[in-house]
């Protein structure tokens, strides 16, 4: 049975921002016939749960990678450290598992795949990927969003 790296939010664990989860039955169909290896970035780079909500500022994920953008809280707090931290670790999760497909939370600064918010915590959505989702793709990992979220 291959391996797929998803979102632990989406298999049920409360690990957003908010304290919530967001399971769903789309997700459960996307993910049937793998191991699901679940993960959470935010929480693995040091972030607590609940949290305060953070976007991409300066760019996208592929920024932050490159140095060029940051993820900042609605505080105005940096939080880039801990991202980069959450991404690398979930990068060596995949790859213990073996696996070459991640199924991520939609528009996430951490998981977000094609749309991420524009760092005015107004709901805005712009083109871009989330940290840990580029550093997956970047070392090539398929990158998709979960459905139905």
């Amino acid at each position: 049975m291959e391996a797929i790296l998803v979102s632990a939010c989406l298999r049920g664990v409360p690990c957003r921002f908010d304290g919530r989860h967001k399971a769903s039955p789309e997700y459960e169909e996307a993910v049937a016939g793998h191991a699901v290896v679940a993960f959470c970035p935010e929480v693995a780079g040091g972030l607590a749960t609940p949290r305060r909500p953070a976007e991409l500022v300066g760019g996208d994920g592929h920024d932050v990678l490159d140095g060029t953008a940051r993820v900042v809280e609605d505080t105005g707090r940096d939080v880039t450290e801990a991202f980069v931290a959450g991404a690398r670790r979930a990068l060596a999760a995949a790859r213990q598992a073996g696996c070459t497909e991640a199924l991520l939370m939609p528009r996430s600064p951490s998981c977000g795949r094609g749309v991420v918010y524009d760092g005015s915590f107004a709901g805005e959505l712009v083109p871009g990927d989330g940290v840990t989702a580029a550093l997956l793709e970047r070392n090539g990992i398929a990158v998709r969003s979960a459905p139905g979220v």
